[in-house]
């Protein structure tokens, strides 16, 4: 079989993929970095009266058009506590800001511009009309769309919406990841490993990644290579009606490799696998129905630069999410060796020129099953097929594993 490229083994699982169109209704509080299922409008007009935008004294703009104006004050405005009454001809209420404006005041006169006098002041400013006033619905009014389904809510976002009296909103769902570890050599972490066994890592790496990414996640656990019992498993997730289901290691054919089978005798449609990659060749794509299965490779390493790949866009995609950028240009500290026909995911560490630009130097130990190595990466120089040589000095792409890193 041959080796299908990364963009076309990408292309075909994301083409295969809808958004997650189910909604549930969360307080604003749980709302952060979730989708709107449906437009948001707002409950009440905000500000819902004129108001203040300064300290000062609220006025007819008529009666102060130039510095001189005697006016008396006949009463205060704070935020809560509204003067009751109205401006008339020579008059002005204290206000604060906030306030509702009185009824007969057009325009508000900063403090500092007004003398003090007995019962009341005299302006040391011109006064413009509508000086320093909020007008009434200025930000939204009641029943304006405001924010538009699809809307990713962030702290800009949730802060508007409580502003328009919305204590909860309609969320799309986010999708629902089954991560299933296999493997008759794995035990969880804090167990004392037998001589031919060792300890699972790979979930809680792919499973930080999933939620990173946007997915609700469902641990399966460790199943042995038993089919009944990875049957069992896999039955588990599609009655949970999970989006994806994430297997670790058992994807190729190999005698002990029984996931793949096993997933296609319980109905499982292979779409494809083995990709022209390294590390992550075993990658396997699949489906029930709607439900998604990505096999990624035993190895830590493998297993998460294929979730890098495949499952951070798939998560986003289904759940309406933007891709992350992940992928930039940068120097390369040293020379790299040719290519072969697999396109070649390098970690490697990033450093700063003498020049203030960013070096990146791979490192000399790239085994799959290295998990230190990947900690210490800040980047994955990326390879293509068949790559000439790259000398010191010239530009290579990269995948940041973390996207903010040259923030």
């Amino acid at each position: 079989m041959n080796l299908l490229p990364v963009a076309e083994a990408l292309s075909r699982l994301l083409s295969s993929a809808a958004p997650v169109m189910a909604s549930e209704t969360l307080p604003l509080a749980e709302a952060e970095g979730r989708v709107l299922a449906a437009d948001l409008t707002a409950g009440l007009t905000q500000p819902p009266f004129n108001s203040s935008a300064m300290d000062g004294y609220a006025l007819r703009r008529k009666d102060a058009p130039e510095p001189g104006a005697v006016l008396k004050v006949i009463g205060t405005s704070s935020a809560g506590h509204g003067f009751e009454g109205s401006v008339g001809p020579g008059e002005a209420v204290r206000i604060f800001t906030g306030a509702p404006v009185p009824s007969g005041a057009d325009s508000v006169l900063l403090q500092e511009d007004a003398e003090k006098i007995e019962g009341g002041i005299r302006t040391n400013f011109p006064v413009r009309q509508n000086q320093h006033v909020r007008p009434r619905g200025q930000d939204f009014t009641e029943g304006e769309m405001v924010l538009p389904a699809g809307t990713i809510l962030d702290f800009s976002r949730l802060t508007v919406a409580a502003g328009m009296n919305r204590p909860d909103v309609e969320v799309l769902r986010r999708p629902l990841i089954a991560i299933l570890a296999t493997g008759d050599e794995l035990l969880p972490p804090g167990s004392t490993p037998g001589p031919s066994q060792i300890i699972a890592s790979n979930t809680f790496g792919v499973a930080a990644l999933a939620r990173r990414a946007g997915a609700d996640v469902l641990d399966l656990g460790i199943v042995p290579d038993d089919k009944a019992k990875i049957t069992a498993a896999i039955d588990k997730a599609r009655n949970a009606k999970v989006d994806v289901v994430v297997t670790l290691g058992g994807a190729s054919v190999g005698d002990h490799d029984l996931v793949q089978a096993t997933l296609i005798e319980a109905g499982m449609q292979l779409d494809f696998w083995r990709i022209a990659m390294r590390p992550g060749k075993p990658l396997m794509v699949g489906s029930f129905g709607k439900t998604h299965v990505l096999g990624l490779p035993g190895n830590p390493v493998s297993s998460l630069v294929c979730s890098l790949l495949f499952l951070e866009p798939l998560i986003r995609k289904l759940g309406s999410l933007p891709s992350v950028p992940r992928e930039t240009m940068v120097e390369a500290a040293v020379t790299l060796r040719a290519n072969d026909h697999r396109q070649d995911y390098v970690r490697a560490k990033l450093s700063k020129s003498a020049v203030g630009g960013w070096l990146v130097e791979p490192f000399d130990k790239q085994d799959s099953s290295m998990m230190k190595t990947f900690a210490h990466s800040d980047c994955l120089i990326i390879r293509p097929p068949h790559a000439p040589e790259l000398p010191a000095g010239a530009t290579c792409p990269v995948m940041l594993l973390r996207p903010d890193l040259l923030a």
